[in-house]
């Protein structure tokens, strides 16, 4: 009996543990994940952040390193701010001279006053010599601009002089006079297009370079001397002094012969384009830059329909030029072969109207005279027709037909 008892309490036994060890395992494991899962979490966390600040620090270190290579804040009132407004530079615009043609006498006159002028220096200056690729484009455009007045003005000059060809109002003196203003306009015309042709063969030479010189005069805030001055303050001192450096500089260099004048913000703008977009300045100037929004936050592209309207509208412009001047042909073409069918039946009709006044004068004249007249008017009629047959058959023209000239 013992030995069942105890086997009956050993099964009970196993199979009350058995769950309960079953359970801390699970427990155990469950506890093992959530431990590991805390851990890695922070660790992620942790990176993360570092990740961001090192992000932060990038983009900090970027744009700092971008001011430092452009060197200049700003540019107002004429002036390059540069430094946070702690140095101020104003530039002057050099037309060099050439030396080599010049004198002996001459180019002994421009060295004394170069000297000169170097010994006027009381301030720092730099010279700057900027080299540029010659862009012959717009030049280009206001060249074929005034080609195109000048067509139209002669297209108008030359329908007016066959106008008053055509009338017949004017005498051979004021033909003259409107014929000769006529060739004028057309050499001027044959002018300007060869002008608009040998410059753009020269635009396709792109290694066509030119150089521009510069004067810069700085200006340093600590100058001023005074601390409780605010920005505005500032800017006008600066102003004031570089102003009155520049014009210093120019008087003196007007004695080499070398003019000079003070960049305006545009020109300053430009120079600064060039300096630092130099490949990209060949062929894509600051105009065009400007033109395509470079200078603004976002673009957004013009709409659609309105570029449709601008092509429909030249499209309808070209065309009624061109149907006005075919109609124009047309109706000047009417108008001579209404001019060579009179021609061709003068005669008849002047007999036809010669009978007309014969008979309206009939009571004047008497019945007898008018038959006469008439008959004697017949004879003529029908003795030019035997001519104009007869001149026919043998090959030969009566009448002659005017050439025409159409605009």
């Amino acid at each position: 009996m013992t030995s069942q008892a105890n086997a009956e309490m050993i099964k009970i036994l196993a199979y009350v543990l058995i769950p309960i060890v079953i359970t801390i395992i699970v427990l155990t494991g469950v506890l093992v994940y959530i431990y590991f899962k805390n851990k890695y979490g922070k660790n992620e966390k942790k990176e993360k952040i570092a990740s961001s600040s090192n992000n932060e620090n990038t983009a900090i270190q970027n744009k700092q390193s971008i001011f430092k290579f452009m060197e200049f804040d700003t540019v107002r009132d004429n002036m390059i701010v540069q430094k946070n407004g702690k140095r101020y530079l104003m530039v002057i615009g050099c037309q060099g001279i050439n030396y080599d043609l010049m004198s002996k006498m001459e180019k002994t006159s421009v060295e004394q006053g170069f000297v000169q002028f170097l010994n006027t220096l009381r301030h720092q200056i730099q010279i700057y010599i900027q080299t540029r690729s010659i862009n012959l484009e717009s030049s280009l455009e206001g060249y074929r601009e005034r080609v195109r007045e000048v067509e139209d003005k002669y297209r108008k000059m030359q329908l007016e002089y066959e106008r008053m060809k055509e009338s017949g109002d004017y005498s051979d003196e004021e033909l003259q006079k409107s014929f000769f203003e006529l060739t004028k306009q057309n050499n001027l015309y044959e002018y300007g297009k060869s002008i608009l042709q040998d410059t753009e063969k020269m635009s396709l030479n792109r290694n066509i370079l030119s150089q521009k010189y510069y004067l810069i005069v700085p200006y340093y805030s600590a100058e001023a001397g005074n601390e409780k001055l605010d920005r505005r303050e500032i800017d006008e001192v600066a102003f004031s002094e570089l102003y009155t450096r520049a014009q210093s500089l120019i008087g003196a260099l007007s004695v080499c012969g070398v003019r000079g004048k003070i960049l305006r913000n545009n020109e300053l703008i430009e120079l600064l384009y060039m300096a630092y977009n130099r490949d990209e300045a060949e062929t894509f100037g600051l105009d065009k830059a400007l033109k395509a929004g470079f200078d603004e936050m976002y673009s957004t592209a013009p709409d659609v329909l309105r570029k449709r309207m601008k092509e429909l509208d030249k499209i309808i412009e070209e065309k009624a030029i061109e149907m006005a001047r075919q109609k124009v042909d047309e109706a000047r073409s009417e108008i001579e072969l209404q001019i060579e069918d009179k021609e061709d039946n003068m005669e008849d009709l002047i007999s036809e109207m010669a009978k007309l006044i014969i008979e309206e004068n009939e009571d004047y004249l008497g019945k007898e005279v008018k038959e006469k007249a008439e008959e004697k008017i017949e004879e003529e009629k029908a003795k030019n027709t035997k001519v104009k047959k007869g001149g026919r058959q043998n090959g030969k023209k009566t009448t002659t037909r005017r050439s025409s000239a159409t605009a």
